[in-house]
């Protein structure tokens, strides 16, 4: 099938933080000259690629391939210079898109007005060419196009994912305060974790960072059920491809060795869980209970806890001071042996956790800025362990 768009190089967008977990992914599925950027990641490969990383990448929020890059001096010059690109190779007139755009730049009083010269000049470049417009969408667009401007550079990209990629479809419901599939992925990667000991969330809510956990062990690729990807409507959309693609993912999955645990004090925070884990496919693989934490027990001799509790923000505890002491005491007393990592945007409540930090990662959950705390839980006396955060 002959390939309208140049499939090499791309850029995946992601979360503060997540960077280098995403190149480390890109890595692993054969992606060249690999770049950490902002927020995002730059490689180079192919359409297999493309499609590969579109279902498989666990921390990518979406991936844009470039399609135009020029200066510009005037609104005018914006017009003129899009309009310069061939969009009749990338949009039918029966075709609807819309434009999202970044802008800084002293150009332009208002960030919106770049976004309508741009659209002005596609809409304009395939009704001369082929005597009908097509029309704009902004809820479900058959083509995204990203605008960038910063300070006098542009750069238009297509973006192959459409809907964005942490929406892996099994998230229907969320308890208060649910945390992002992709972040989750990201902070049970960053830790080192590969399913090769047994994880546990004592305070799962919605059963996110479970269900990711189990993905992870048996390497399910995220988005393999997404029938809405932005690629699937390009003109060269290969759909052989696509399903050999698919197939191969498919066949790399791998059995559930190890145990997955998951609870929550809230009922209705686990009904939640298991209706999401059921609609991943995943019911069978992970254990959820209504348990407060100071009831849960480890399993096995060693293993890792990653949970992301309460912060005050989100969330409103009579007493969150006390209830990460008491989260810290659990630790030192039941979890001998364990791994823990705890996501949490108050500090000063992180210090009532009374265990020495052995790393200590920003990351986002939402605006909100938050620290991501590991704690080695070795055995010993506890004054030796108990050390000012």
């Amino acid at each position: 099938m002959k390939n309208f768009i140049n499939y090499k190089s791309f850029i995946a967008k992601t979360q503060f933080g997540l960077e280098n977990v995403l190149a480390g992914e890109l890595e692993k599925y054969g992606a060249k000259n690999i770049k950490i950027m902002n927020r995002a990641v730059g490689f180079e490969g192919n359409k297999e690629l493309l499609y590969t990383a579109n279902l498989s990448l666990r921390t990518a929020l979406r991936i844009l391939v470039p399609l135009s890059s020029f200066n510009i001096s005037n609104a005018g010059n914006l017009y003129k210079k899009t309009f310069a690109v061939n969009w009749v190779k990338f949009i039918n007139p029966n075709k609807t898109f819309m434009i999202e755009s970044v802008v800084n730049s002293k150009l332009f009083k208002h960030s919106k007005f770049p976004s309508l010269k741009v659209k002005d000049a596609i809409v304009d470049k395939i009704r001369e060419s082929r005597g009908k417009r097509p029309n704009i969408n902004t809820v479900e667009p058959d083509i995204k196009i990203h605008l960038h401007i910063q300070n006098n550079s542009c750069r238009i990209f297509l973006d192959s994912s459409g809907e964005s990629l942490h929406k892996r479809g099994y998230r229907l419901e969320g308890f208060t305060a649910p945390l992002n599939e992709t972040l989750a992925a990201g902070m049970i990667l960053l830790t080192g974790w590969n399913g090769d000991s047994n994880f546990i969330d004592p305070m799962c809510g919605s059963g996110t960072l479970v269900i990711e956990a189990a993905m992870i062990a048996m390497n399910i690729a995220p988005n393999l059920n997404r029938n809405n990807l932005g690629f699937m409507k390009w003109k060269d959309f290969d759909n052989e491809l696509f399903n050999n693609v698919k197939n191969k993912l498919t066949e790399n999955q791998k059995e559930l060795k190890i145990k997955i645990y998951g609870s929550d004090k809230s009922s209705k925070a686990v009904n939640i869980a298991k209706k999401n884990a059921q609609r991943a496919g995943l019911s069978n693989k992970i254990i959820l209970e209504r348990k407060n934490f100071t009831d849960v027990d480890k399993i096995g001799g060693n293993g890792l806890i990653v949970t992301n509790p309460p912060y005050g923000e989100r969330i409103k505890e009579r007493n969150l001071n006390n209830l990460y002491k008491n989260f810290g005491d659990v630790l030192k007393q039941k979890f001998t042996g364990y791994d823990a990592w705890i996501l949490s945007s108050d500090k000063e409540a992180m210090k009532n956790i009374g265990l020495k930090t052995s790393k200590r990662l920003t990351l986002f959950n939402g605006a909100l800025e938050c620290k991501f705390y590991n704690y080695k839980l070795f055995k010993g006396p506890l004054k030796k362990s108990k050390t000012a955060q």
